[in-house]
């Protein structure tokens, strides 16, 4: 009983030892190959999915340029504007106070430019880390592509809808009004 079946076969007449060591061999390359197929499934489901996330990855960044370089255009189309439309403010005599990221900044403006400031008819925009002032008409277009820019600009200088129950509705308030 201590002899292995391939012993008993070998005496039996069954089995020759070259026969024998061509199936052992050919037993030994279908396993190697099945664990090298196995192998190679697993690299490539790997690597697929390597491919995969480059490729989303690369999606992502391209998509985030893009974003950036449409928001390049757009304050390079704010810079524009600006400079086509700027008022320039000769020998100003009024400081005009505004806030800007709550700090109390001041310009120095003319009589006719503040009281258009008050009613809104010229606006303050931030350009390039100075303020400037436009028309109106240009700050809407600024509004449209980079509201942020507009650092103040009064649009609702009309009556509000309160104005039934305002007791004050008879006194009317002058516009160069200092505090």
């Amino acid at each position: 009983m201590g002899n292995s079946l391939f012993d008993q076969m070998k005496k039996a007449g069954l089995v020759d030892d070259k026969k024998a060591k061509q199936v052992k061999r050919e037993k030994h390359q279908q396993l190697k190959q099945g664990k090298s197929t196995a192998a190679d499934d697993g690299g490539k489901a790997l690597a697929q999915q390597a491919q995969a996330e480059k490729v989303a990855r690369d999606r992502e960044l391209n998509q985030q340029r893009q974003t950036e370089a449409g928001q390049r255009a757009l304050l390079a189309q704010v810079q524009q504007i600006v400079a086509g439309c700027r008022i320039t403010v000769s020998e100003g005599d009024i400081a005009f106070n505004f806030s800007d990221d709550g700090k109390v900044r001041r310009i120095y403006v003319d009589k006719a430019l503040q009281s258009q400031l008050t009613r809104g008819q010229v606006a303050i925009i931030r350009c390039e880390e100075r303020y400037e002032l436009v028309p109106a008409a240009a700050a809407r277009k600024i509004s449209e592509r980079h509201a942020p820019a507009i650092v103040l600009w009064n649009t609702d200088a009309g009556p509000s809808a309160d104005a039934d129950d305002d007791p004050y509705a008879d006194y009317q308030v002058p516009d160069d009004l200092m505090w």
